[in-house]
């Protein structure tokens, strides 16, 4: 006992430093994603309720997208930490290169469905003539950014795989710092700066037009290529990434290469996929509750998100730390490094839950003054402290296994927990209640099915995990070649 108890000291000791190294970047990088779409929606917000309604309509499409995208690039990530764990040095650029031809061809693919689906998309979902309009030049000046967050994200996984995290950081920020200006400038025009600035600027600024959502979504186009143009310099002239050369020698397509990054990545973007669109489908459920309702849902959620940050970036961490002692053969140890990182996390999410648990009431009334929507949101937040818990161990087993290059169980597994449990189960229960024992549960009912989803994934993935890492660790199954 003293033995093994010695053992998981040793593993923490060396582990949890290297894994808060690689999280604490990217959970800074996520958070300046984030503020993107935060500063898109308030400036947006205060010139009209119109073009408010176009970037959130617009967001709704494009994001997911997006998701999908940078779920699949996810793939080129436990590939190169393994690669760069096994010293096959030689092996990462043509990765990369293949990596990047898929990256290519997502982002022209995503540009096409906004530039010619969204028009029927609007008609099925009956948006007013005046939002869809507005959306619809929005996601036109969008959809010329979308190569450019595809080829971003690729680099980012070759980064993160490397070892390197702080970089997406520092990038993201970069194109935080373009998106806000560019968004003033382009949604108020020359009347906003002259408001803000005063009358002594030029004549030609004063004269420029308030373009509202389409200057809003060429300011989100600007940013994304913003952070693709300085992610794609970094990665030629940083002598961080050793003797890796990624931009001397181009490679045309590989396809059995891209068969084996589509092979790891596109389960990812699925299941990605699939809990975006998840949560969309609740809010849409939900919406038919009342105003009241669903205000207290975005509360409870959107303060919920923003703790679940770290959770989602130690799970990033974990990948490439699984990968990296993979790469090294170090078999046994992996296991140790995948289970200390699921120990770890599951720490952090009751810490965060404590913080709901305390902080709950006080930062509910920075959201909202109505007391209906602030007692519902609070009654919301004791299930999002289960919530947390069940999220973070899920996010993070999904994390290790990725080290692993094993994601199409994941894929499964999200299917059939977010959809047969997670999504069928809450809406019996916000519907329908339990019979015999309650009535319709409402927006709770949702909660406790998202609950009841997100521990059934866990359950699932931490059984896989577990054999596995048994497989592996004894020489029954090669995770080089998974």
């Amino acid at each position: 006992m003293s033995r093994l108890l010695a053992i998981l000291l040793d593993t923490a000791r060396q582990e949890t430093r290297l894994l808060l190294a690689l999280a604490l970047p990217i959970c800074g990088a996520q958070l300046a994603q984030a503020g993107m779409s935060v500063a898109d929606v308030m400036m947006t917000g205060r010139l009209s309720a119109t073009d408010l309604a176009a970037v959130s309509v617009g967001s709704s499409l494009w994001l997911p997208l997006m998701l999908f995208m940078t779920g699949t690039m996810m793939g080129l990530t436990p590939v190169v930490a393994q690669l760069l764990g096994g010293r096959r040095i030689a092996e990462i650029t043509p990765n990369v290169h293949q990596g990047l031809w898929v990256a290519l061809a997502l982002g022209v693919l995503a540009a096409g469905l906004l530039w010619f689906a969204v028009g029927p998309i609007f008609t099925l979902m009956d948006v007013p003539e005046a939002v869809a309009e507005r959306s619809r030049t929005y996601l036109f000046a969008v959809a010329f950014g979308m190569p450019g967050a595809a080829l971003f994200q690729a680099l980012r996984a070759f980064s993160d795989g490397m070892n390197h995290t702080r970089p997406s950081l520092w990038i993201s920020l970069a194109g935080l710092a373009v998106n806000v200006p560019s968004n003033f400038v382009l949604i108020y025009g020359g009347d906003g700066m002259t408001a803000l600035l005063g009358p002594w600027l030029p004549d030609w600024i004063q004269a420029l037009p308030a373009l509202g959502a389409l200057g809003c979504g060429i300011a989100t186009a600007l940013s994304l290529w913003t952070m693709c143009l300085t992610m794609a310099l970094y990665t030629r002239h940083s002598r961080v990434y050793g003797r890796v050369a990624l931009w001397q020698v181009p490679r045309l397509p590989h396809w059995p290469m891209i068969g084996e990054l589509l092979y790891v990545g596109l389960p990812i973007g699925v299941s990605i996929f699939v809990e975006v669109t998840l949560f969309t489908l609740i809010a849409l459920f939900i919406a038919s509750l009342g105003e009241v309702t669903v205000a207290a849902h975005q509360v409870a959620l959107n303060y919920t998100s923003i703790l679940f940050m770290l959770p989602l970036s130690l799970s990033m961490a974990l990948t490439v730390r699984v990968g990296n002692v993979l790469g090294q053969q170090r078999y046994r140890y992996a296991r140790r490094v995948a289970w200390h990182g699921i120990a770890f996390c599951l720490a952090v999410a009751l810490i965060n839950s404590l913080l709901l648990r305390f902080t709950a009431e006080p930062v509910i009334g920075l959201y909202t003054r109505n007391a209906e929507v602030a007692g519902l949101a609070l009654s919301l937040v004791l299930l999002a402290m289960i919530y947390q818990v069940s999220d973070s161990l899920q996010v993070n087993l999904a994390g290790a296994l990725r080290g692993y290059k094993d994601t199409r169980i994941i894929m499964a597994i999200t299917l059939a927990s977010y959809w047969l449990v997670g999504m069928a189960g809450g809406h019996w229960l916000g519907t329908r209640g339990v019979p015999g024992l309650t009535g319709p549960l409402g927006v709770h009912g949702y909660w406790i099915g998202l609950i009841a989803g997100l521990t059934a994934a866990a359950v699932m993935l931490g059984e896989r995990l577990r054999r596995i890492g048994k497989a592996v660790a004894h020489g029954e199954r090669d995770p080089l070649h998974s």
